[in-house]
């Protein structure tokens, strides 16, 4: 038997990150999955809830925000309960085993994508045949 799921969409809010009593990283997030042909009820996108631990928590919070394209590789869980008024509930989320950004944060005047701003360098780029990417600097 086989239980796995690999996912490509954007996400959905920035990632909330919790840490347990034994202290184990745990991050949540949603990604939105755009549907190939557009439902007859008008939803043009799948979402989905997803929960990473360790370091795949530590990776989606320091380097993903809200809008980032994320790649998401792991398992589906089913979790049940009882809500405050009695009621018996029920979820499916993916389990991630492994989650990578697929594409680079915005460089906005907002700031938004959650970038760190680089250093700027006053050094001139160089020119195409005078770069050596194995050079020492």
């Amino acid at each position: 038997m086989l239980n796995r799921v690999v996912l490509i969409g954007r996400l959905v809010r920035d990632p909330e990150m919790r840490t347990t009593t034994t202290g184990k990283s745990v991050v949540s997030f949603s990604i939105a999955v755009n549907k190939r042909v557009k439902a007859q009820d008008g939803t043009e996108a799948d979402f989905f809830r997803v929960t990473a631990w360790g370091q795949t928590a530590e990776y989606v919070n320091t380097y993903l925000t809200k809008g980032r394209l994320v790649s998401v590789d792991g398992r589906l869980d089913t979790r049940k309960w009882t809500d405050q008024s009695g009621a018996n509930r029920e979820t499916v989320e993916v389990v991630a085993d492994n989650v990578n950004g697929l594409d680079r944060p915005r460089d906005d005047a907002a700031g938004a994508g959650g970038a760190a701003p680089r250093a700027a360098s006053n050094a001139p780029a160089p020119a195409a045949d005078e770069y050596d990417p194995f050079a020492d600097e």
